[in-house]
């Protein structure tokens, strides 16, 4: 591949590193109704990021060239307060993609898809997606 000024440019523009960690079961204070807001529920938690890449990665390349997935499994776990009662899963996705900014100024965009497992009654999955990109 030839790689001059203009074409990198271009590759820099379109090409992404997204970071994924998938399905996580997080107990969290949440919900709106009175049975809901007494007991942490159970929630499944996917996270991505999205990096700019480097132009390569060779086999010898640090982690310091990308970002750890143990960051992400920490924004959606212990970096949700145990003790704080969120109204609205928007609001638990909100604060992970907040703690994935704070975490790292390369992350470009964060995207949040939360699942509430204790309303499913069958093999429904009843929840959201949030993606944000950095302000």
């Amino acid at each position: 591949m030839v790689r001059n000024s203009e074409s990198k440019n271009v590759i820099a523009n379109t090409d992404r590193l997204t970071l994924d960690v998938h399905d996580m079961e997080i107990a969290v204070l949440t919900g709106v109704y009175s049975e809901e807001t007494h007991l942490p529920q159970p929630l499944r938690i996917s996270v991505t990021a999205d990096l700019e890449p480097a132009e390569h990665y060779a086999p010898d390349t640090p982690l310091s060239a990308s970002k750890s997935y143990m960051d992400l499994k920490f924004a959606a776990g212990d970096a949700i307060p145990k003790d704080v009662h969120f109204t609205l899963i928007e609001a638990v996705a909100d604060h992970i993609i907040d703690t994935i900014f704070m975490q790292d100024a390369r992350v470009l965009a964060a995207e949040v898809r939360i699942i509430k497992l204790a309303i499913a009654e069958g093999d429904e999955r009843i929840g959201i997606t949030m993606r944000r990109a950095r302000p």
